[in-house]
């Protein structure tokens, strides 16, 4: 379900998937998935020729960030959530295992999906990419339909939940500042905060919790390739129960400009409507704007990120952090 060259597995590793996998079947080959930059996730075959997918949580969650405690949990919760709704195209959860007696961490077993990732098919052309975009927004907007009793993160351990979304938006933002400050991240903290005060009347607009995916990339999407159709979408730990336009900044998460016309049409053909053209909406975008490039900040230095893209990566998302800051003073 991620990509793409298989990796050779350790004896100790097959003995272990064998176990955690006896409840659902005998396993007979099992591969590592690469592409992933948080969990660690198999693709494992079993006796009956069934494929599925098992994902574990990082065991080092001494080097995670507040928001990040027990999010395979939340990943179970989605799925199962998702479980008697087809058209949110999401796989089936066949197993967990919270025990960590087998493995050092959560362990979560679900359905193989069928399609292509859409990161995997490159640069679209102008039709598929607008029929890609159509899809994304009618996904959205079914996705949206489901709601919480809460704002904020479904996760208890991160305890960043809160009965109305100004508060629940603020405890996340403020645990990523307090993240930056552990890790010694430079931010402009002050700023930050004085945004969030300044515009708290906009947030508040936002009174009913539903579901955000918060992370719907090309490599969480799989596609038909021949017609770019929206067949499955995988990776919901970080989802969590807030404002729709949300989902917009999960999507296109280094994006400052206007959101395809194509997603929000898609997003009204199935019966949403997006808060954006009011000064409200326009303000919690760039609020959500600035929180994505937060955590694209912070979440490197922890996860120890290297190679010759890493400071370029860095040095957009704080571009795009300081023009958030500025649209909104």
């Amino acid at each position: 379900m991620l990509d793409h060259a298989p990796a050779p597995l350790d004896d100790a590793t097959l003995q272990a998937l064998t176990t955690v996998l006896a409840p659902v079947g005998r396993l007979t080959h099992a591969e590592l998935l690469t592409g992933g930059m948080f969990a660690t996730t198999y693709r494992a075959t079993l006796a009956d020729g069934e494929r599925v997918v098992v994902k574990t949580a990082p065991t080092a969650t001494e080097r995670l960030l507040r928001h990040e405690l027990d999010l395979l949990r939340t990943e179970a919760l989605v799925y199962r959530l998702a479980a008697d709704r087809p058209d949110l195209l999401m796989p089936r959860v066949l197993l967990t295992d919270l025990t960590r007696r087998v493995l050092p961490s959560d362990v979560l077993v679900v359905s193989h999906l069928d399609g292509t990732p859409l990161v995997d098919l490159g640069a679209l052309d102008d039709a598929t990419d607008r029929v890609v975009q159509r899809e994304l927004g009618a996904f959205m907007a079914r996705l949206h339909t489901v709601r919480g009793d809460r704002f904020g993160y479904p996760n208890t351990a991160a305890g960043l939940h809160a009965p109305t979304w100004p508060d629940a938006f603020a405890a996340m933002v403020g645990a990523l500042l307090d993240d930056a400050e552990a890790w010694r991240v430079d931010l402009p903290a002050d700023r930050v905060r004085g945004v969030l005060r300044r515009h708290a009347a906009a947030l508040a607009e936002v009174r009913d919790p539903v579901l955000v995916h918060t992370d719907l990339w090309a490599g969480n999407l799989f596609v038909d390739p021949a017609t770019g159709s929206l067949v499955g979408v995988i990776d919901t730990e970080r989802a969590l129960w807030g404002d729709p336009l949300l989902e917009l900044v999960g999507a296109d998460q280094r994006g400052l400009g206007p959101v395809p016309p194509a997603l929000l049409e898609g997003y009204r053909s199935a019966g949403g409507e997006l808060a954006l053209g009011a000064p409200a909406g326009d303000a919690r975008l760039w609020l959500y704007r600035m929180w994505i490039s937060l955590v694209l900040v912070v979440e490197m230095v922890p996860r120890g990120y290297t190679g010759d893209w890493v400071a370029g990566h860095r040095a957009d998302a704080l571009v795009n952090l300081h023009a958030a800051l500025d649209a909104l003073a």
